[in-house]
């Protein structure tokens, strides 16, 4: 029996939830036409704002409850809810607005929803690619052990190196001292570094062995599958990370724009009631 995701919860329970809420926003936006037209402030246009406003607030809590451990309750269930119920909004607070949109802080909060839906969405790509990605590329080793497999072929490298022309030697221990993984967030978000030294050190090591002696030619065949075989290491890593970094920086943009969200929301009902 194939075990059940937030995706496939309940078969699709929220899912079809979310497509019914849609396709009733949708036909009631069609069907019924406002004296005053299709905006925010028609009875219509209230109807939705309603329904978004209240998605909000209960899709905000989650962020609360999974934290709440002893709260009852499938956490797997909420987090369904959460992605296919928040990806109406786009349709409902769209609707609400009778697409009028200005400078003014309705369209504020609505711009700061579509940054929060297109985050979570990019989050629920995040948690369904890349684990099985992570698990791929790893195999059954872990980042430790691909950095002593390195720290070795460090060691190894740099004794043959010793033995061979002053140009391989010190292209071997630049390649050694200083290369980089995960040196800032921008390399680990793209999962490779520019110009790295162990890359190009494997590149043009291809080259090098035309003046060697018979003895130094054996030899830098086994320098050469040390330093393929390390940077095939460092490239692991680097996926890894990469990898962990797009499944945590997505966070950093989803939960301030939903406070930011929050504020924006709550200020613009109050001003509905204030001055509508």
């Amino acid at each position: 029996m194939l075990r059940s995701s937030v995706f496939d919860y309940q078969e699709y329970r929220y899912l079809k939830l979310a497509c019914a809420l849609v396709l009733a926003s949708t036909l009631a936006y069609l069907w019924f036409e406002p004296a005053v037209g299709h905006y925010g402030g028609s009875w219509l246009g209230y109807g939705l704002g309603t329904v978004s406003a209240f998605l909000v607030f209960w899709l905000a809590w989650y962020g609360i409850r999974k934290r709440r451990y002893r709260q009852s309750g499938s956490t797997q269930a909420w987090l369904s809810a959460h992605i296919y119920l928040g990806t109406t909004l786009l349709v409902t607070a769209s609707l609400h607005s009778g697409f009028h949109f200005g400078l003014n802080i309705h369209t504020v909060a609505y711009v700061l929803l579509l940054i929060v839906i297109a985050s979570g969405l990019f989050g629920s790509f995040a948690y369904l690619i890349y684990p099985r990605q992570m698990t791929d590329n790893m195999g059954e080793d872990n980042l430790n052990s691909l950095l002593l497999r390195i720290a070795d072929a460090d060691k190894h490298a740099r004794q043959i190196a010793l033995l061979m022309p002053d140009e391989i030697n010190d292209l071997v221990a630049k390649a050694c001292q200083e290369t980089q993984i995960g040196a800032d967030l921008l390399e680990q978000l793209r999962g490779y570094h520019l110009d790295c030294p162990s890359a190009l050190a494997v590149q043009q090591l291809a080259g090098m062995s035309d003046n060697l002696s018979t003895e130094q030619r054996k030899l830098y065949r086994e320098l050469y599958s040390i330093m393929v075989s390390r940077q095939s290491l460092i490239k692991r890593i680097r996926q890894d990370l990469m990898y962990r970094a797009r499944l945590g920086i997505w966070l950093y943009v989803h939960v301030p724009f939903a406070i930011a969200l929050l504020l924006a929301l709550t200020i613009h009902i109050v001003s509905v009631f204030i001055y509508w």
